[in-house]
């Protein structure tokens, strides 16, 4: 199981560029495997803890997406930063804050970030955040 949240500040929310593979250089929420013994909000805080040095504080469950294809199961909370002090973990080049006009879409690492984050700005902009789940399929080319 994957956990991760959605730091934000002030309408921007923090990327980490990943230093590991796989898709390394390319940016991402800050999340991970969940470890023995910890419950879901602990894993998100000490991801974004361990890749991003942020402290936050975790919210309201956001979205949950299965990936058969890889047998995994992603699940992102909302949170809010604590403060503004933080840089790059371990598993980060460098970590920044995106409005949703920065967000360098392009080049966001995985699919199981992208949609959740297009439809994150987009229910902010429409002040009506809620909760979603879904299933990625691997991309077809």
């Amino acid at each position: 199981m994957v956990v991760g949240c959605i730091p934000e500040w002030e309408g921007k929310i923090l990327l980490c560029r990943r230093a590991i593979e796989p898709r390394h250089g390319f940016w991402t929420l800050p999340a991970g495997f969940m470890e023995n013994a910890e419950t879901l909000v602990e894993a998100a805080s000490r991801e974004t803890l361990e890749e991003a040095n942020a402290r936050v504080k975790v919210g309201e469950l956001y979205a949950i997406y299965n990936l058969p294809h890889i047998n995994q199961v992603h699940i992102l909370f909302r949170a809010q930063l604590l403060d503004l002090d933080f840089k790059p973990g371990i598993e980060s080049l460098e970590v920044q804050l995106f409005s949703e006009l920065e967000v360098p879409w392009d080049t966001l690492a995985f699919r199981v970030i992208r949609e959740p984050l297009k439809r994150y700005f987009e229910e902010r902009y429409h002040g009506r955040l809620g909760f979603h789940m879904g299933t990625i399929e691997p991309a077809r080319y």
